[in-house]
């Protein structure tokens, strides 16, 4: 993935608006735009392809992973190596080689670009973030902001360690999504084994009935499922189905407790 793939996501739903303006920012880096800057930002619709706008479509929703992981990495004020290898394997896993140093540096500049807002406004790059939350749930579909969001706790769990803080930025990240807090317990847990780790991944309590725990699971299956985020690439459709099956595995652990069939 070149630098101008990452340009070519600003024709997509962040061509305005907070995203628009952190975009500018953190891509500046990667290519020099010079006079072009303005194509990218008011073209969009005009002579686009299918291919262009799920293109677009596509890599705005990459780099909003890239912003709500800036945050998500420093809320514990530190930037640990394990989070920062899970962003470059998965970026080298799914987009090649070169989009490993093109990510990182995405990331590095969004950690330079907070701590410089953060100097005028303590508060400055946490209501960005707020304002990016709002401009994803209006833009991505339930689903997709779900992936966005397991992508999110997979990074806070990848040091074997998620911290209070991290908890607490997750879930700050999941209200301004317009995602809700069981959500966010329930993607923590995902792969776990114990019987307390089935239940939060199906969002439901040990005291729920069998026909509620039923339902917990249909319903979880229906909105983690991968046909509903295909147009997002292949990458993004497989960590969908592995998120389908640790919810099978969780439901498993349920039934054998309980003895359903």
């Amino acid at each position: 993935m070149g630098a101008g793939k990452w340009i070519g996501g600003i024709i997509g739903f962040m061509a305005g608006g907070p995203l628009g303006a952190l975009a500018g920012y953190a891509l500046g880096s990667l290519i020099e735009l010079g006079d072009n800057t303005a194509s990218y930002t008011t073209d969009y619709g005009n002579g686009q392809t299918e291919e262009d706008v799920f293109a677009g479509q596509r890599n705005s929703f990459l780099f909003s992973m890239l912003v709500m992981a800036s945050y998500i990495i420093r809320a514990d004020g530190r930037i640990m190596h394990g989070e920062m290898e899970y962003v470059r394997n998965f970026l080298r896993t799914n987009f090649g080689v070169a989009a490993v140093g093109e990510g990182e540096r995405i990331l590095l500049n969004l950690f330079e670009q907070r701590k410089r807002m953060d100097m005028q406004n303590p508060l400055a790059f946490r209501q960005t973030i707020r304002d990016c939350g709002r401009q994803i749930a209006a833009n991505l579909t339930y689903e997709e902001r779900l992936q966005l969001l397991g992508f999110l706790a997979n990074i806070a769990r990848s040091d074997n360690n998620v911290c209070r803080e991290e908890i607490e930025a997750l879930k700050e990240v999941a209200t301004y999504m317009g995602l809700s807090e069981k959500e966010v317990e329930s993607m923590l847990n995902l792969g776990g084994n114990s019987l307390e780790a089935a239940y939060k991944v199906l969002e439901i309590l040990p005291t729920a009935t069998d026909e509620e725990v039923r339902a917990a699971y249909r319903k979880l299956v229906l909105k983690h499922h991968p046909d509903r985020v295909a147009t997002l690439g292949e990458d993004i459709k497989r960590a969908a189905e592995e998120k389908l099956q640790d919810i099978n595995n969780a439901k498993e652990i349920i039934y054998k407790a309980r003895g359903i069939k």
